[in-house]
């Protein structure tokens, strides 16, 4: 990858960004040792301006930086760098360096909902001796959407009960037994997201 790394004195910035949420981690600097050592070993790696020495994000706390792809911009002298983080990425122990806990939360929460539907289109594929997801796979279609049709009427009757914390559990139900629906009859959660931002461009 061919960089200007002599017009900011010998660094680049380099954005980190989650591949999977898109919220952007943190900025650090890399030089030509940095970038190298990334790409070799598949951990971010950064320049340390005040250490003046290379330092592997996660070297001290574990909180590494997976490294998913790395692009360089159009005047190539600029990094970005989607990642897999493993652990909060800022020192203060947030998701992001960039504080906004609460998109942190909704970023993490949506990670895992894709790790899950990952999980369950892994078992489709790869069947799994015990399996509660290969369980439900083996009975069929109809039986798993008989499934999702009785977590739906629990979570309603929860919600008109007022029962909230039961509500909760139903719903994870829920939202897990639909993805087992969406798998066995070759959907996918982005298929049924794509639905939904159709729709809301039209509003």
């Amino acid at each position: 990858m061919e960089l200007d790394f002599e017009k900011a004195g010998g660094l680049v910035p380099a954005v980190i960004q989650d591949d999977l949420t898109g919220q952007v981690l943190m900025l650090g600097y890399m030089n030509q040792e940095a970038l190298e050592k990334t790409q070799q070993e598949g951990l971010v790696t950064f320049f340390s301006r005040t250490k003046n020495r290379l330092w592997t994000k996660g070297e001290t706390s574990n909180n590494t930086l997976e490294v998913i792809s790395i692009a360089k911009d159009c005047d190539n002298d600029s990094l970005l760098i989607k990642v897999k983080p493993n652990g909060p990425t800022c020192h203060t122990g947030s998701t992001s360096c960039f504080g906004e806990e609460d998109a942190a939360n909704r970023a993490a929460a949506i990670r895992f909902i894709a790790q899950l539907e990952g999980v369950i289109q892994q078992r489709k594929t790869n069947p799994e001796e015990g399996s509660y997801t290969n369980f439900l796979f083996n009975r069929g279609v109809n039986k798993i959407a008989q499934k999702v049709g009785e977590e739906a009427v629990e979570t309603v009757i929860d919600a008109v009960a007022g029962e909230l914390e039961t509500m909760k559990g139903e719903a994870a139900d829920l939202l897990y037994h639909l993805l087992v629906l969406l798998a066995a009859t070759g959907l996918e959660l982005k298929d049924v997201v794509g639905v939904l931002q159709e729709r809301h461009k039209s509003k």
